[in-house]
């Protein structure tokens, strides 16, 4: 499926908010974090992205969504991917109504877990599923490195 084009300013946004909420994390999760603790989680995340969004190119925004309704007030803790019994998990509650990528991150930690079990956070997924997310949109607006050291102090 072709991707649809247009949304660039909502993209450059969504791209300012990221960076901005990278620059202020305390979690330091950079682009390389995980290049000695497990070598290809940046490249299984990026490669499970791009085969989702070869599918089914809508996947793109609603990784975006994911990441913020994941790290919405105190940071990044893939409590939104929790699952429970009945109605009482966060995936749950009704102010995520039609969240998606689920699925997209739990391929992801299956893959993982199989070469570095127990290294890569669910959190940790969903924020580079979204950086990847927004530079595979067409055109690029800047390389996911670039996104991920760009530093709003300078």
């Amino acid at each position: 499926m072709g991707r649809s084009g247009g949304g660039g300013p909502a993209i450059l946004l969504v791209a300012a908010v990221l960076v901005a909420g990278a620059a202020v994390s305390n979690a330091q999760l950079k682009v390389g974090f995980y290049s000695k603790s497990c070598p290809t989680a940046e490249s299984t995340v990026a490669s499970a992205v791009r085969q989702f969004a070869d599918a089914d190119s809508t996947i793109l925004p609603a990784l975006v969504r994911l990441q913020f309704h994941d790290c919405f007030v105190k940071g990044c803790d893939g409590s939104v991917l929790i699952k429970g019994v009945g109605n009482n998990a966060e995936v749950n509650n009704n102010k995520h109504q039609g969240l998606r990528g689920l699925d997209v991150v739990d391929s992801i930690k299956q893959q993982l877990e199989s070469e570095c079990p127990g290294v890569v956070s669910c959190a940790d997924i969903v924020v580079l599923a979204s950086r990847d997310a927004i530079a595979f949109v067409r055109p690029p607006i800047m390389p996911a490195k670039t996104l991920l050291n760009f530093n709003i102090d300078k």
